[in-house]
C-alpha cells in the first residue's frame, strides 16, 4: 500500500510541477508574445473597452477612434484612407489588423507594459482609460506627391530621409479604403474583405515593403559598390565591349538594352556602364568579382536580412551558390535576385549617406494621452556599407546617368540629381518591372527615392525605367524640395 501510495504522491507531484512550470512561461516567459498574436481574440476585443490612440502625421490624426452608440464604444475612422492604409492598415472588429494598427497595437490600445502605470491610474481616479498616440515619420507633402505621382500605374513609391532613416513617404497602389473594414457589421466586412483579396490587383499588399521584383538595372549599383570595394577596381576599369555575350557554360546570350554595343569602341568602363546601364560590361564585371563577393556587398545593403520599421518588411534576396552563368545574370539584377522598394531605397540611402546605413523607421514618437513623450526614436547606424570616397565616387556615377545617361527623365533644373533606372524581366513574355532609385541634391541629399512600376507600366515589353519611372520621381522630387 505505501508502495502504491508513493508511486500516486510522485505523479501528483510530477503533475503538479508541470502545470507550475507551464503557468509560469504562459505568464512570464510569453505574456508579450501571446498579447501581441494577432488571434489572440482577448486583446483585441479589449482594446475597444478604451479610446486607441491616434496615428498620427505631422501632428494630425490618420487614423483616430470616434465614440458611438453600440457594443463596441468606438468607431476607428480614418482620414484619407487609400493614401495612408499602407501606413495605417486597419483595425477590423473580427480579425486581425493590419499596418501599424497590428505591429503597435498593445501602444494604441494603451496595453503595452510601458503603459501599465497609466492603467493604474485610470483605475484609481476613474478616469476614462485612453491608448497612446503614434506620431509617424510621414511627410504629408511627399506622401501626396507620391499619391499623385504614381497616377494610375500598378506600383510603389517610397521616400527616405538618407541621414536619419526616417521613411517620409510610402504609397502603394492599388490602394484601398481602411474604412471599408472598420465597420462594426461582421458580414459586411468580411464580404469586403474577401472581395479584396480576390482581387486580382492585389491591393492589400503594401507593395513598398512586402512586394518582392526582380530589382534588374538598379542591382548594378551594389555590384559596382562590391568593385570598388575590393579595391581591384576603379570607375575607369576597362572591359571588353561586344554587342552579344554568351553566358559561360549556357547556350544563352546576353544583350545590352537596345541591343549593339555599350557606346562605341571596343572596350567601355564601369563608370561608362553604368551610365548607360548596359548589360554585357555588368555580366563581364560580375563573373570576376564572384557570387559571393557580389552577396556579401548586397548582404551589407541589407538584403537576406528581415527588417521592422515597425511594420515587418518582406526580406529581399541575393542568392548564394551561383554558378558562373547565373552569378552573370545577377550582376545586372536578373535570376533569382529579388527585392523590395524599401531595399532599394536602402541601397541609394547610404551610397547619399557616404556609404553608412541607417536603419528605416517610420515612427517618431509614442505619445502619452496628454501627448507628452512617452517613447522617441532616434537615428540607428547599422554598418559603414562602403568608404565615403567610394561613396561619393558612385554618387558622381549617378549623377552622371541622370545629367546625360540612362536616367535623364530624373533631371530636375538647378537641382543635381543622382539616379539609376530599372527595367526588369520577369519571363519570355510577362510585362517588365520598371524601377528608379537615387537621390536629390546630389551635393547635400535631403531625399531618397525609389519608384517601382509593375506590369511595364501598361506597356508589356516595350515600357522601361527612364520612360516612366524616371518621371515619377522626377515629380516626387521636384514637390519636397519645394516645398
Amino acid at each position: 500500500m505505501n508502495r502504491e501510495l508513493k508511486r500516486v504522491s510522485i505523479v501528483v507531484l510530477l503533475m503538479f510541477l508541470t502545470l507550475l512550470t507551464s503557468t509560469t512561461i504562459i505568464q512570464a516567459v510569453q505574456a508579450d508574445n501571446l498579447a501581441a498574436d494577432a488571434r489572440n481574440t482577448r486583446t483585441l476585443l479589449n482594446s475597444y473597452s478604451v479610446e486607441r490612440g491616434p496615428i498620427l502625421v505631422a501632428g494630425e490624426p490618420i487614423a483616430q477612434s470616434m465614440p458611438v452608440d453600440d457594443d463596441f464604444k468606438f468607431q476607428r475612422t480614418y482620414s484619407n484612407g487609400p493614401l495612408y492604409a499602407p501606413v495605417t492598415g486597419f483595425f477590423p472588429v473580427n480579425g486581425a489588423p493590419t499596418g501599424l494598427e497590428a505591429a503597435l497595437n498593445r501602444e494604441l490600445s494603451g496595453t503595452s507594459n510601458s503603459q501599465f502605470f497609466d492603467q493604474l491610474s485610470a483605475i484609481v481616479t476613474g478616469a476614462t482609460p485612453k491608448g497612446a498616440a503614434v506620431e509617424t515619420t510621414i511627410d504629408p507633402v511627399a506622401q501626396q506627391a507620391a499619391w499623385d505621382a504614381l497616377g494610375d500605374y500598378t506600383g510603389a513609391v517610397i521616400v527616405t530621409e538618407p541621414k536619419t532613416g526616417k521613411v517620409l513617404a510610402m504609397v502603394s497602389k492599388p490602394s484601398f479604403d481602411p474604412n471599408e473594414l472598420a465597420v462594426h457589421d461582421t458580414k459586411l466586412v468580411n464580404e469586403r474583405y474577401d472581395a479584396l483579396v480576390n482581387d486580382p490587383t492585389d491591393p492589400l499588399i503594401d507593395r513598398t515593403i512586402n512586394e518582392l521584383n526582380p530589382p534588374g538595372s538598379v542591382f548594378k549599383l551594389v555590384v559596382v559598390a562590391a568593385a570598388l570595394e575590393s579595391g581591384k577596381f576603379t570607375p575607369d576599369t576597362m572591359f571588353p565591349n561586344p554587342g552579344e555575350f554568351q553566358l559561360p557554360g549556357s547556350s544563352s546570350i546576353v544583350i545590352n538594352s537596345g541591343g549593339g554595343t555599350c557606346g562605341p569602341g571596343d572596350q567601355v568602363s564601369i563608370a561608362t556602364a553604368l551610365k548607360l546601364s548596359c548589360n554585357i560590361p555588368m555580366a563581364e564585371l560580375g563573373l570576376q568579382l564572384g557570387n559571393d563577393a557580389i552577396r556579401e556587398m548586397a548582404e551589407k545593403f541589407g538584403f537576406n536580412t528581415d527588417y521592422e520599421i515597425p511594420l515587418d518588411v518582406t526580406q529581399s534576396v541575393y542568392p548564394r551558390g551561383l554558378d558562373d552563368a547565373q552569378t552573370a545574370l545577377s550582376a545586372f539584377g536578373q535570376y533569382t535576385v529579388r527585392a523590395t522598394p524599401l531595399q532599394m531605397a536602402m541601397v541609394s540611402a547610404t551610397i547619399a549617406n557616404g556609404g553608412e546605413l541607417l536603419a528605416p523607421n517610420m515612427v517618431d514618437e509614442i505619445l502619452a494621452p496628454d501627448l507628452s513623450t512617452r517613447q522617441s526614436f532616434e537615428p540607428k547606424v547599422v554598418r559603414q556599407v562602403i568608404s565615403p570616397e567610394n561613396a561619393a565616387t558612385m554618387t558622381q556615377m549617378m549623377v552622371n546617368g541622370v545629367n546625360d545617361g540612362a536616367a535623364s527623365n530624373a533631371r530636375i533644373d538647378g537641382v543635381e540629381v543622382a539616379g539609376k533606372t530599372g527595367t526588369a524581366e520577369n519571363g519570355d513574355t510577362d510585362p517588365y518591372t520598371l524601377w528608379f532609385t537615387g537621390f536629390a541634391p546630389a551635393n547635400d541629399p535631403k531625399y531618397a527615392i525609389t519608384v517601382l512600376v509593375e506590369n511595364g507600366g501598361g506597356l508589356g515589353q516595350t515600357g522601361y525605367g527612364n520612360l516612366i519611372a524616371a518621371p515619377i520621381a522626377q515629380k516626387v522630387l521636384e514637390a519636397v524640395l519645394n516645398k
